[in-house]
Parts: C-alpha cells; sequence; structure tokens
C-alpha cells in the first residue's frame, strides 16, 4: 500500500505560530519490548526535501531501513539519541523513563530547538520544552520520520550486539526480535528466566510462575501516579 510522503507542514504551521526557528522531530523505539533500553531520537532537519521513500520506520524494510537510516545521519541538520536503560524503565515507569532519554536526545543536540514535534497524541515531554503532539507524525512529519528511522535502526543493532555479547543470550534471539515478545523469546524467558537486560517490572513475568518472585515493585511514587493516570495510553 503507497504512504503519503512526509511534509514539512507541522515545523512551517510552527515557525509561523510561534516565531520558532529551530524545531527538531522526536520519536521512540522499543516502548512495547521485553527487554532492552526504550531509545529516542531527535533530529533536526530544516525545511529540506527529505530523502526518497522516508516514512516511519515500521513501514520500511529491514534492508532498506539500514540504507535509508545511514544516508539520513549524512541528510539531517543534526540528530542526537537518548537511552532509558531497563533499569531506569523499573525505577521509574515508561512515561518518566520515555521523558528521561527524550531530554537525553534533546540536550545532546548542538543546538537547543525552540520547540519539538513529539509522535504520538501524549506529550511525555513537557515544560519548559514547547512541544506539539501530532498522531502518526512518524508518517506525516519529515523531521519525525527521520527520527524514527535512525532510532529504528540504532536500538535494533543494539540489540543484535547484546546477544552476541555472551553464549547465554542466544537463546533469547535479540538480534531477530530486537527484545519485543515473539515465541522464541517467550520460550527462553519460560525455560531460562529473564537477563539483566530486561524489565522486571513488566507483568509478561506475571504468567511465569517459574520467575514471578524476580518481579520488581516500582519504587517512584511520583511515576506510579504518572502511570496510573495513563498518561501513556496503554499498559503493556
Amino acid at each position: 500500500m503507497p504512504y503519503e510522503p512526509p511534509t514539512h507542514s507541522v515545523e512551517r504551521s510552527i515557525r509561523a505560530t510561534t516565531g520558532a526557528k529551530i524545531v527538531a522531530g522526536v520519536d521512540e523505539v522499543g516502548r512495547g519490548a521485553w527487554a532492552g533500553p526504550v531509545t529516542v531520537c531527535a533530529a533536526v532537519t530544516g525545511l529540506r526535501r527529505a530523502p526518497a521513500g522516508l516514512t516511519d520506520s515500521k513501514l520500511i524494510t529491514p534492508k532498506r531501513r539500514t540504507v535509508l537510516a545511514a544516508e539520513l545521519q549524512e541528510w539531517v541538520t543534526a540528530y542526537a539519541l537518548g537511552d532509558a536503560s531497563p533499569a531506569e524503565i523499573d525505577e521509574l515507569g515508561m512515561t518518566a523513563a520515555l521523558r528521561l532519554a527524550a531530554v537525553r536526545a534533546l540536550e545532546g543536540l548542538p543546538v537547543r530547538p525552540d520547540a519539538v514535534i513529539l509522535d504520538g497524541k501524549h506529550d511525555y515531554l513537557g515544560s519548559p520544552w514547547q512541544v506539539r503532539t501530532v498522531i502518526k507524525g512518524d508518517q506525516s512529519c519529515i523531521a519525525v520520520a527521520a527520527a524514527s528511522v535512525i532510532a529504528k535502526v540504532r536500538r535494533d543493532a543494539l540489540m543484535g550486539e547484546l546477544e552476541a555479547e555472551a553464549e547465554q543470550y542466544a537463546p533469547y534471539a535479540f538480534g531477530a526480535n530486537a527484545g519485543y515478545p515473539s515465541p522464541v523469546h517467550k520460550a527462553a524467558l519460560e525455560e531460562l528466566g529473564p537477563t539483566r537486560y530486561h524489565r522486571l517490572s513488566w507483568s509478561y513475568l506475571d504468567a511465569m510462575p517459574r520467575w514471578r518472585h524476580l518481579k520488581k515493585v516500582r519504587l517512584s511514587a511520583e511515576a506510579a501516579a504518572l502511570e496510573s493516570g495513563g498518561q501513556l495510553g496503554f499498559d503493556f
């Protein structure tokens, strides 16, 4: 199915209505995984024509995505990546972990953006950043789509490196599933239990009696309040 290419229309609107000169697109990857970090990319593209085929990373084949990510890293005005580790996700909850990763990415840019286009409908970033949320922004906004592709390729590569780190991680097939649920991943968890790269506060452990005792209770009351308030919009 063909998709409409992303544009700079949201960025142009932000510039016209707020006077912002530097607008960053921000997207995350890894929110629904059982293992590995959540990764956020912040990308500044200006108003130049995007490389051919740019869209939401999930709509691009892995081979093409890798090629496009390399092209984008040369094409964008600037980009930076930020991670929140599984331990930080367990301690803070996903909403706060997403914000932590996003701030790390934004603060990694060489120039602080005047405004941020955030993919989705929930503003997990908040003050002092000037945020415009855009549902399916990774399909409609060039800067967000660029961030989506760069973040996806970077995190997939990281998960492949984790699998190659030691023989004990091979059964989890992180290189193939990037830490997301899959039959192979689930079977390895049930047989071998979670690794140090797994999120131990997540509900998948409830269905594994052998390892249920390892489940962590979130320590941050503020993070628990954010999560119960439904700011993420889902409960995995």
